[in-house]
């Protein structure tokens, strides 16, 4: 087992005041900083589904459903069957979302999932 060996050090703050301020001597792994919209990189950047512009903003559960789809047959950037990458992409849309999901839109959402089953003829 490796001793960690800590150290004090005085310093002085801006009014002059010492502090004391421990260091450690054991190496820290430097800090990377995370992208604000992890979320946002996902959908754009990894296999998942390329998505037409504003899907999820759309008044009817059938037509979220038939994008999704349409989508889903199309896209060169699915690992997994068309379905299953469709409903992916909806619940993570939804998850996401979280809370500040409106509660009439999260209900179309919802629909939209039982409208995509129907679609690949999942029922």
């Amino acid at each position: 087992m490796a001793h960690v060996r800590k150290t004090t050090h005085s310093r002085k703050t801006a009014s002059g005041k010492k502090t004391s301020a421990r260091r450690s001597t054991a190496r820290k792994s430097p800090k990377r900083a995370t992208p604000k919209r992890w979320s946002q990189r996902v959908t754009k950047e990894s296999d998942a589904l390329d998505l037409k512009r504003g899907v999820f903003t759309l008044t009817s559960p059938k037509r979220i459903a038939a994008s999704l789809k349409r989508s889903a047959e199309h896209s060169t950037r699915r690992k997994t069957g068309a379905y299953r990458s469709a409903l992916s992409m909806l619940t993570f849309y939804i998850n996401r979302a979280g809370k500040t999901l409106p509660k009439a839109q999260r209900e179309r959402l919802e629909k939209a999932k039982a409208e995509l089953k129907r679609a690949f003829g999942r029922e």
